[in-house]
């Protein structure tokens, strides 16, 4: 049984959590609202620190990994990997999320699957 939120779901809830630690949230690009892929790109004070995939697990279960560019990568190179990864997949959802504690965020989010 598929014990996931649906896509549009799941961005509200996590914008919401940023936005309740004193971050902002946005959706950069809306897929499908009940299974598109989601990535997050995470900022501090508009400072590339991560982007975090949602994906599925060999044992079914669904979790986020780090993906792309590095913490502190250029903004063209941020761009250009996100612009790729929207050609690749219309459905998926990509969030920015800035956060005052991307570290802990980021910690938080890949240990809870």
């Amino acid at each position: 049984m598929d014990d996931r939120l649906p896509a549009n779901i799941e961005a509200t809830a996590l914008i919401r959590q940023v936005e309740a630690a004193g971050g902002f949230g946005t959706i950069i690009k809306r897929g499908y609202p009940d299974r598109g892929a989601l990535i997050l790109l995470v900022t501090r004070r508009g400072n590339h620190c991560a982007c975090l995939e949602r994906t599925l697990a060999p044992n079914g279960s669904y979790r986020w990994l780090q993906v792309g560019p590095q913490a502190g990568s250029d903004p063209a190179e941020l761009a250009d990997w996100s612009q790729k990864r929207v050609r690749f997949d219309e459905d998926l959802w990509l969030i920015e999320l800035d956060t005052p504690d991307p570290e802990r965020f980021i910690a938080e989010t890949t240990a809870e699957g």
